[in-house]
């Protein structure tokens, strides 16, 4: 039993079979499918993606570590095999991205130093975000590992960043003025702050936990409000946003929420039904806990 405070999404089996039904297999998805949860292997969904039709592709691959994904188990393996992994799904997916399409890959510390090198086979690399995730556990002889980080590509250098979306709005601490009129500043009911350009370093984000009417138990489910920058700086309403690994399905959800179509591939259909649950959701509520229209500075509100 959950306590009131707990808005973690739960689905009874009755809910399962529900949502799971909603989603579409491998056999019922073509090249002109959009707005869908894609129950099936992305390895083999992929050859069905209509070619140059997604304009932004976000990527949450497992990271390599020994994970039980809902019982799914996904084995931690040499360098050169998640290597040949993450060489294979890019293949997999780079025939479907338009040529002004952008592209992230989440993840950590160990697998990224992987990552990076295969991605930069195939993409321009453009940064490197790092976020902190405010979890993480201890050790007594290393330092906690509380980040992770985000690979930022495209495919050539036309491509979609919308800068105005994405600015953090910061409290100002001393307010400089031009002939007496503020610059680069404007004043509140709630003080004086400034929009600023991001940087590659967010410590804005928190990760889903328990009380947040977002969290689900994936085990390494990523925030709304993370994913609702990615969105927003690199595609416009109405465009295709495409997540291969979706997990609980943050992706889609963020892209609905944000007016873009979707696809979201996962093959495990607990996770499946979550994802579908999470859409019907968006339906009633299309917020994104941390963001009104504007991104703020941690504890500046």
């Amino acid at each position: 039993m959950k306590s009131a405070r707990n808005k973690t999404i739960v689905l009874s089996d009755e809910e399962k079979t529900k949502y799971l039904e909603k989603c579409i297999t491998l056999s019922g998805f073509c090249d002109t499918t959009v707005d869908c949860t894609v129950k099936g292997d992305v390895f083999k969904v992929a050859k069905k993606l209509k070619k140059e039709s997604v304009d932004l592709l976000i990527v949450d691959p497992p990271y390599n570590m020994n994970k039980n994904f809902g019982g799914y188990k996904f084995g931690k393996k040499s360098d050169n095999e998640y290597a040949e992994f993450t060489r294979n799904w890019i293949e997999a997916l780079i025939p479907a991205l338009k040529k002004n399409a952008s592209v992230y890959v989440c993840c950590d510390w160990k697998s990224g130093m992987i990552i990076g090198n295969i991605l930069a086979e195939y993409f321009i690399i453009r940064s490197r975000i790092s976020w902190q995730r405010e979890k993480g556990r201890g050790a007594k002889d290393n330092w906690k590992n509380g980040m992770e980080d985000i690979w930022y590509c495209v495919l050539s250098d036309e491509f979609t960043f919308n800068l105005s979306k994405v600015k953090v709005r910061r409290k100002v601490l001393a307010p400089y003025k031009e002939n007496g009129v503020a610059k680069d500043w404007f004043v509140t009911e709630k003080g004086k702050f400034r929009d600023t350009c991001p940087s590659n370093f967010w410590d804005d984000v928190t990760v889903p936990y328990w009380s947040m009417s977002e969290n689900t138990p994936h085990p390494t489910q990523k925030p709304e409000k993370l994913i609702a920058k990615l969105v927003l700086a690199s595609s416009n309403e109405g465009d295709l946003v495409l997540d291969p690994f979706a997990g609980s399905g943050t992706t889609a959800v963020v892209a609905k929420k944000l007016n873009r179509k979707y696809i979201a591939i996962e093959q495990n259909k607990d996770y499946c039904a979550l994802t579908q649950k999470r859409l019907e959701m968006a339906d009633s509520d299309s917020s994104i806990q941390g963001y009104d229209g504007v991104f703020m500075e941690r504890n500046s509100r």
